[in-house]
């Protein structure tokens, strides 16, 4: 250790997760043992869009050794001199590598292996997700040394933020010169220590934890070993629901997974009678797909992503959807574990909605729904804003749920309303894409069209705007006549690129 440098650790947090108490907690535990320290922050923009960063000096030479000197502290990390890197997200560390702080020769990099979402991952069409296996080998050849563990996780199984986690691993990685009895009463802060608060009692508990995590460096190399091979410590998938031996008979087993996840999905939405629509649709696609591509040499790949695309297009969101998921039994056990309630906790839990005349007319016969939409049109030309309703509901009293199951059970109009007949046509129009192409003896074409249901995605104008995607794609991209002397390859391309 350098005694003339302070010793250099930056934080990264994303929003809530007690970044900055974390930094508190340092500075506390350099205090009480005698160490001078120096902390900056650079907050982010809210949860996920941006993280916040904590930059902390701790000079190595207790106060009293230096005979009456004062080290001068640095208000920002310098790229390449930062001693340790602790952050509770996987791509937020790579960030920060990416920016140049980590030094293959220098920097420690304590990172938890928990992914959350960027908002640019959940606007791709598709799988946006960033590839864990390359950020790790980003961690592992830009560090001295790493350990990897799912902080997120082990927070959860000791009812903590993850900032305590965080805090025992850098305690446990020995970078600082505080021992494990500062760490702790820093966490403590002003309490009786005969009788901690629950919520002292959690986050001591996570730190024990995550301190012992960083005594095991075999068992942590083994483990990062592991998850860059590809074999993730992860909880076995879920059991895939059953297929009908009718349509295990006729689709080939390499899309019995698939289709059997989307018959259950369809089946929950509405009925039998509608997951039957998507099977005689899917049948159409298997027949065609058969035509094209007589040997099976691309594993049935178009029928596996209409098997895909159509089941979540066919369930697509609306406010009976919204209300049923909402008040299902999983959902609240999921709440009351994500907020620590013990069983005799008392929670409330509010849900907040504001249906608009969309969301009405959607469940509305045609006629109805075109007045109901013509009048809104007009308050709207009239300079009002469009009509909505704000409800708070809550959904754990009898008569929130109540309500939420009463909306829940109106799945049964949703056939007859204007919305639903509205996405079958469109439905058709796709399918019918899909089959002409494949029609023209071009497999890739037909493929191309399939993965363009990845287009229709979210709700309102977002779901909107991928419609008018897919429809400016089926019919200026796929028919022959839109492109005269074009191959059926070169449309497919064009249809790619354009998904793309």
């Amino acid at each position: 250790m350098d005694r003339t440098q302070p010793i250099t650790v930056l934080i990264c947090a994303l929003g809530g997760e007690g970044g900055g108490v974390l930094t508190e907690w340092l500075i506390e535990a350099a205090r009480a043992s005698g160490h001078a320290a120096q902390s900056t922050s650079i907050p982010g923009v809210a949860q996920r869009t941006g993280a916040t960063t904590y930059y902390v000096e701790v000079f190595p030479v207790p106060v009293a050794q230096l005979g009456g000197r004062r080290p001068v502290f640095s208000l920002s990390p310098a790229p390449g001199a930062l001693d340790c890197i602790v952050s509770s997200e996987l791509l937020e560390t790579t960030r920060q590598i990416g920016n140049g702080m980590s030094s293959p020769e220098r920097t420690l990099v304590i990172s938890s292996s928990a992914r959350s979402l960027t908002t640019a991952e959940r606007m791709v069409p598709g799988d946006g997700r960033a590839d864990a296996q390359r950020l790790l080998e980003v961690v592992r050849s830009f560090s001295r040394e790493h350990r990897v563990f799912d902080m997120g996780a082990m927070a959860r199984e000791c009812g903590t933020v993850v900032s305590a986690v965080m805090l025992g691993a850098l305690a446990g990685s020995g970078v600082l010169p505080f021992s494990r009895e500062h760490f702790e009463a820093a966490i403590r802060g002003h309490e009786d220590p005969a009788k901690p608060s629950r919520m002292t009692q959690a986050s001591l508990r996570g730190f024990a934890q995550a301190f012992d995590a960083m005594h095991q460096p075999r068992e942590h190399a083994m483990r990062i070993a592991q998850m860059l091979d590809g074999d993730k410590d992860e909880a076995p998938p879920a059991a895939v629901p059953a297929l009908p031996e009718a349509a295990r008979a006729v689709f080939p087993p390499a899309v019995h997974d698939m289709l059997a996840l989307g018959h259950a999905r369809l089946v929950d939405y509405q009925d039998a009678a509608y997951a039957d629509l998507y099977l005689h649709r899917l049948q159409q696609v298997l027949q065609a797909e058969r035509n094209a591509d007589p040997a099976g040499a691309h594993g049935f790949a178009i029928t596996r992503e209409m098997a895909r695309w159509l089941a979540l297009w066919m369930a697509f969101d609306d406010i009976v959807r919204v209300a049923d998921l909402k008040s299902r039994a999983s959902r609240s056990q999921r709440v009351r574990r994500e907020a620590k309630a013990g069983a005799h906790d008392l929670l409330k839990v509010y849900d907040h909605f504001k249906p608009g005349v969309p969301e009405f007319a959607a469940l509305l016969p045609a006629p109805l729904a075109a007045r109901l939409t013509a009048w809104d049109r007009r308050r709207q030309a009239g300079g009002k804003t469009p009509w909505a309703v704000p409800l708070k509901v809550g959904s754990h009293s009898v008569a929130g749920m109540l309500s939420l199951r009463v909306l829940a059970s109106l799945r049964g109009l949703r056939k007859s309303g204007s919305r639903f007949a509205e996405e079958q046509v469109l439905i058709e129009r796709w399918l019918k894409a899909v089959l002409d192409g494949a029609a023209q003896g071009s497999w890739h074409l037909a493929h191309e069209v399939a993965l363009c249901g990845r287009l229709i995605k979210g709700y309102g104008s977002t779901n909107e705007r991928g419609k008018r995607n897919l429809l400016h794609v089926i019919d200026h991209l796929v028919p022959a006549e839109h492109a005269p002397g074009r191959s059926p390859q070169a449309r497919a391309d064009a249809v790619a690129a354009a998904r793309e």
